[in-house]
């Protein structure tokens, strides 16, 4: 199955790109019809703006970038939608930051990869105006770019066909977070070949996803009023126990700072 790239704002400026383009997707947030407030816009210019200060004074290349763009309280959860963010030379000495992420096209039950300015990530019906960044090491960072910069690297572990609750070590759906770990999984071993191998290697790595208690009847709702949700993937003797294992922002955060992959998170929050 063929794997789409949408290079989107390549005109604008550094924080807006991208901000013209009508794409009709989400991750991590709401799929519901509203035209976005001039206070909204404003508020998530802000915080792109914010985390590009942030990200500049670092002095990192790359990093993993979420945002919360839906109340997961009840389970737990900060944050919802991971991206890999990376500095972008701009040909006159400057550069840009630019967001790999896949997001889910609106009402149906795919998806594909998107580059994005930060003004675009930030400008997608957020829940909370906060963001967190976790940064791998200088030599991983080198491996990320390297794959980030190829098109064909960058998709070559993505699967069309998305659940938002995907079993993390399953292979009939990928949501958003699990292409992302993935992606970064085979950037950082060379043997990892397909999706497999690289959930073989995370959990040879340490990394545990999240179970989320899903009952029936939420199940049995999910799945009929949304074609973005699919549990058909589980285990039966896990979904059946209410068990529902899937790749989260704060799952992945946790292990990338205990095993020293990466730096513990730093938030971002909208002054």
């Amino acid at each position: 199955m063929a794997n789409f790239i949408y290079l989107t704002g390549r005109t604008l400026s550094a924080l807006a790109a991208g901000m013209l383009v009508a794409v009709t997707a989400h991750a991590g947030r709401s799929c519901e019809e509203k035209k976005p407030t001039v206070q909204t816009i404003e508020r998530g210019m802000s915080l792109a703006e914010q985390t590009m200060r942030a990200l500049d004074a670092s002095g990192h290349q790359v990093v993993l970038l979420a945002r919360a763009g839906q109340d997961l309280s009840r389970y737990n959860l900060r944050y919802s939608h991971l991206g890999i963010a990376y500095k972008q030379p701009t040909g006159n000495g400057g550069h840009v930051w630019r967001v790999l992420h896949k997001l889910n096209q609106c009402g149906t039950s795919v998806a594909a990869i998107y580059r994005q300015g930060l003004g675009e990530f930030f400008l997608d019906d957020l829940w909370r105006f906060e963001a967190a960044y976790a940064a791998p090491s200088a030599a991983a960072q080198e491996k990320i770019l390297a794959v980030l910069q190829n098109d064909w690297h960058a998709t070559r572990l993505h699967h069309r066909p998305y659940s938002i609750v995907s079993y993390a070590w399953g292979g009939m759906y990928q949501q958003s977070n699990q292409w992302a770990i993935e992606t970064m999984a085979m950037a950082l071993a060379p043997s990892v070949d397909s999706r497999m191998q690289a959930q073989e290697w995370l959990s040879r790595s340490g990394y545990r996803p999240t179970t989320l208690k899903i009952g029936p009847l939420m199940r049995l709702g999910g799945r009929m009023t949304a074609a973005n949700v699919a549990f058909y993937d589980h285990p039966p003797d896990k979904r059946f126990s209410d068990r529902i294992e899937t790749v989260t922002v704060d799952s992945v955060f946790a292990w990338l700072a205990q095993t020293g992959i990466a730096e513990k998170p730093v938030a971002v929050r909208l002054r």
